[in-house]
Parts: structure tokens; sequence; C-alpha cells
């Protein structure tokens, strides 16, 4: 096939996880599943922290943004798949594969900025818990969740915007079940060069800054708990950011998984159930992570559900 520019409308296929169609039941009913198990399970998690007075404090302010930045992010990918699926198509438009891309993009470091927002509130917590309601002010915290929002927007734009140069064959088969940006740069029949030194920029930057914080935050939760002289003073000190490391473990450990997929193996269906484990999995297992570490989450979802079922 000859390469043209994508003005010539370039056909895009998602072939997804498999093109045996014994499976595609199974694959739809799987996938139907998490992703509603995701969106009721985060949309549950802000419906209590709204209802409830008690968690509108600086913490939940940031569990909000992120349960709705997961439903934002898992939704840019799964009813795609559901609908290729149930439609036996697997076309996608070229802007539709583009669209999909800018918006994977944003919610996946709006995600990234919020755990590390939510990283430095735990520090400053249980580092400065004197200090806590003057520096966690509600000015200072609607900030940092507008300042997520806007470096999250623009920082997608550079991947999306060297994106549009790119020039394709008239047949494009993308071995995933969404556009991820690095799977459709191989299939590109232009010089990526750009592309994938934007690529790496944007990911190293919009990566290593929030871990790093993340990283920092922690070191200093460390050392202030170590000083702290009972036992129990420690357990109660820790387990106020037992729920937020476990998400970001979880987080950047299937991110971790899929680099790592994809630099030390050449199998696509391995990089493929690494992106399966940090698009789906990650977002619906952070609601259970949050309602059933945190007690206060749990009274607020018991308060909500038990005014839902007696509401006439």
């Amino acid at each position: 096939m000859e390469p043209h520019n994508h003005t010539g409308i370039p056909e895009f296929y998602l072939l997804g996880l498999s093109e045996n169609p014994e499976i595609q039941p199974v694959l739809f009913g799987l996938f139907l599943s998490l992703y509603l198990v995701t969106v009721f399970g985060n949309l549950l998690i802000i419906l209590a922290i709204v209802s409830d007075p008690k968690l509108h404090t600086p913490m939940y302010l940031f569990l909000s943004n992120l349960s709705f930045s997961d439903i934002c992010f898992t939704s840019t990918t799964v009813p795609k798949m559901l609908l290729d699926i149930q439609t036996q198509s697997k076309l996608i438009t070229y802007a539709g594969c583009i669209t999909q891309m800018y918006f994977f993009t944003v919610f996946g470091l709006l995600d990234n900025l919020l755990l590390t927002v939510m990283a430095y509130d735990r520090f400053v917590a249980i580092c400065h818990p004197l200090h806590y309601t003057v520096l966690m002010n509600p000015k200072l915290c609607s900030q940092l969740v507008l300042l997520a929002w806007l470096i999250s927007i623009l920082g997608a734009l550079p991947e999306s915007l060297t994106a549009l140069s790119l020039s394709f064959c008239a047949v494009v088969e993308i071995p995933h079940y969404f556009c991820e940006l690095p799977e459709v740069l191989k299939l590109a029949c232009s010089d990526t060069f750009i592309n994938n030194i934007v690529l790496y920029v944007v990911t190293g930057i919009m990566g290593f800054f929030p871990l790093a914080g993340i990283l920092f935050s922690y070191s200093q939760i460390v050392t202030s708990v170590l000083q702290i002289s009972t036992v129990g003073g420690k357990y109660k000190a820790f387990s106020t950011c037992g729920s937020h490391l476990s998400v970001v473990s979880l987080f950047y450990g299937t991110c971790l998984g899929v680099y790592l997929s994809s630099t030390w193996t050449q199998a696509s269906w391995a990089g493929v159930f690494a992106s399966v484990l940090y698009t789906v999995v990650t977002p619906m297992m952070n609601p259970f992570i949050y309602s059933l570490r945190n007690r206060d989450m749990k009274r607020a979802l018991n308060t909500l559900l038990c005014s839902v079922s007696f509401s006439p």
C-alpha cells in the first residue's frame, strides 16, 4: 500500500483484545461489568463526599476529583471497545482516534497530578498538623485542583498536535483496543522522530516531577512518624495515608508494567494486558481501597445508601 497524508482520510481499525468470535461475548460481559463497577463505585464516592458535610475537607475534595477523573479515564476507552464488540465493527475515524488519544492523556495526567496533590495534603497533615487548616485553606485547595486540570489539558496538547502531522497508509490496523499513542506511532508511514521526542519529553516531565513530589512527601512523612514515641501514634499517622499509598502503588505499578512490557518484550499481548490493568482495573479498585480502608468514607457511604433505601 502506498502511504499518503491523513487528509486522504485513512481508515483506522482497532483489532481489540482477541479476534476469536467465541471469546467476544465473554470479553463484552467482563468489560461491561468492570466498567459499570468503576462508574458506579466512583460515583458513590463522589455522592458520599458531596452529601456528608464532615467530608468537606481538602483530602476528600481531591478524592472526589480523582473519582471523577477515573470515570472519565475509563470512559475514553471501554465504551468504544464495547460498541465495537456489539456491532462487530473495528473502525474508528482518524478524528476519533486523535480525540481518544488526547482525552486519554488528559485524564491520565490528571490522575497523576491529583495523586501528587493528595500526597502533599498528607504531608501537611502529618508533618505540620497545627498549621494544616491555615496551609490547606479552601482557596489553595481550589487553586491546586484547577492547576491540576489546567496542566493536564495543556500537557496533553503537544502529543496530540504533533500526531496531526503524521502520514498513514490507506488502512491502519492498531493491535490494541484503543488508540494508544506509542502503538499509533509505530504504524505511521512518515518520520516519527519529532513525535517520539515529544512523547518522551512530556512523559518524562509529567512522570518524573509528580513522582518526585510524592516520594519527597512520603520521605518527610516517614521521618516525622518515626519521631512519634508511641506505637499507637505511629499507627494512627500511617493509617491516615494508607489508602492513598495503596492507590499510588497500584497506579504507578501498572504504569511501570506497561513501560516494561513494551521495552523488554515484543509480544503485543503483554502490552495490551498491562494497559488493561491501568486503564480499567486501577480506576475500578480505587473506590474499594478508599471505602474499605477509610472509616469516615464507610460511614458516609452507609448513610448515603440508607437514605436512598428509605426514601419514598
